[in-house]
């Protein structure tokens, strides 16, 4: 073994030696359909574990477990400081699992296990203890009402905030764990219960957080795992009459169909879909800090993060100079599976993905575009080299759709007003940054792009204090905050005449 690459903990061994079913009210339960799911490591597509495929009689059992301890009010009617007691211990032991947790989410994913652990994991415990500092500070509001009638009466009136009920989370394969918390952690500190689906290529780290929550005293039934297929357990999941809401992270095609399928019982939803994200860079930035910048968000978890930086705009006479530090930096990366801690780029999640990356490139390779990519990579294993797509045609796919991949456009333009024109003319709206050292354009940018969240001389980072959701197709609702919460509640008005 290299020195360089980590060995699997025997814990990890252990639990990718389990019979993988569903964890419901509490405990693991095997699966009843003898047709299983290969979970592969994406460095070598080898199959390290698998896990059940739900029936529609195994949905309607996590959410009837859900739905039971919902209406016990078990959990909803706990006092809110032992909530966040609970949430905090929570918290605690996913921060005390951490090495255990980056190791699965790097076997199942392909991520780096540096990444994983710092960042992943890290950041998943931040969000825990954000949102578990929410349940205490969970309020409605004094309502100051004018109702003239009848004459000399006089009225209080007040909101209160009431959990939803049962909400499904489903989460994609790119941050198992962390958007896995984005959706159990504010519908627990709401008083919700859910019932979680991830992706069925990623499902271990979710359900090893199921048994942590239930050590960490969350009551059996409140979180509640299944796995399976998308075309059959998450369609249940989100068509089942005993979900209240929905809340998705994942491509626009499938958040769309979701968003069909709640409106026919009303079901609210949530939905963080995808993004083709613009950087504009204009002349008087500084390369020196927009390349680095700029590499981290078009590269991190090899491309695959809804955020990423993916059309890059870059004023004429800073074209050259920033093609050339790009090209220099992904030349120099090094190639490797996620426990190689010398690999700055690791293999993409899913063999599918891998071909649709490498399908893109092929495409652009026959339009005659310029395409440079990085090292050779491994001749197993799900990578793609990362490449820089030179001054795409404005009507080429890349400029158009999520690749989700190591790949970024770097196109030139001739002034700000065409760096707008071209950021703005997306379908999508998740995203963008903007590169300058003048105050005004930083902030006139600001304004005028079309998109939930704008960065300035930086793209991607994200806080559990500052909302974020996408315009136009890039989703409906926004997620984090000190609001967040909301999301997960329904306001009743209350009214009384005295």
């Amino acid at each position: 073994m290299s020195k360089s690459k980590e060995p699997v903990l025997a814990s990890v061994a252990a639990f990718l030696s389990k019979s993988h079913g569903f964890y419901i009210d509490g405990k693991h339960v095997e699966a009843q359909n003898e047709n299983r799911l290969n979970i592969y490591n994406p460095a070598d597509a080898s199959v390290i574990a698998s896990c059940g495929d739900a029936t529609k009689e195994e949905v309607d059992s996590a959410v009837s477990s859900a739905w039971q301890v919902f209406t016990q009010k078990t959990w909803v009617n706990c006092l809110p400081v032992a909530k966040e007691k609970v949430l905090l211990k929570f918290a605690d032991l996913v921060e005390a699992y951490a090495h255990e947790l980056a190791q699965l989410l790097t076997l199942e994913q392909g991520k780096s296990v540096s990444m994983a652990r710092d960042l992943e994991v890290s950041c998943a415990v931040q969000w825990m203890r954000y949102t578990a500092g929410l349940v205490t500070k969970h309020n409605g509001q004094y309502l100051n009402v004018s109702l003239p009638f009848p004459k000399g009466a006089q009225y209080q009136a007040w909101t209160t905030k009431n959990p939803i009920g049962v909400v499904a989370g489903i989460v994609p394969s790119n941050f198992p764990l962390l958007i896995g918390i984005w959706k159990v952690l504010p519908a627990l500190a709401a008083g919700c219960s859910v019932v979680i689906k991830p992706a069925e290529t990623t499902p271990l780290s979710m359900l090893r957080l199921a048994e942590l929550a239930t050590e960490a005293g969350i009551p059996n039934g409140v979180f509640n795992v299944i796995t399976g297929k998308g075309q059959a357990a998450g369609e249940w999941l989100v068509t089942h009459p005993l979900i209240n809401k929905v809340s998705f992270t994942g491509s626009t095609v499938t958040g769309k169909k979701i968003a069909c399928l709640a409106a026919t019982d009303l079901k609210q939803v949530v939905l963080e879909l995808g993004g083709n994200n613009p950087a504009i860079v204009l002349k008087d930035s500084d390369p020196s800090l927009v390349v680095p910048g700029l590499l981290t968000s078009s590269f991190l978890n090899q491309g695959q993060v809804c955020a990423a930086s993916s059309r890059i705009y870059i004023e004429a006479p800073l074209f050259d100079q920033i093609v050339a530090q790009f090209e220099q930096a992904i030349q120099s990366m090094s190639i490797g599976c996620g426990l190689d801690h010398q690999a700055q780029i690791n293999p993409l999640s899913t063999a599918n993905q891998q071909s649709v990356v490498q399908n893109h490139l092929t495409q652009v390779r026959k339009q005659g575009v310029e395409v440079i990519t990085g090292p050779n990579t491994p001749s197993e294993g799900f990578y793609v080299s990362p490449a820089l797509i030179i001054n795409p045609d404005y009507h080429h796919l890349l400029n158009k759709e999520e690749v989700f991949g190591p790949v970024v456009n770097l196109i030139p333009v001739a002034n700000e007003s065409e760096a707008l024109l071209l950021a703005n003319d997306s379908d999508y709206g998740l995203c963008a940054s903007v590169w300058t050292n003048q105050l005004d354009k930083a902030i006139t940018y600001s304004n005028a792009l079309q998109v939930g969240t704008v960065w300035v001389n930086s793209h991607g980072f994200i806080d559990p204090n500052m909302p974020f959701g996408g315009v136009k197709m890039s989703g409906i609702g926004q997620e984090f905050g000190a609001n967040w919460l909301d999301a997960y509640s329904d306001t009743k008005s209350v009214c009384i005449k005295y």
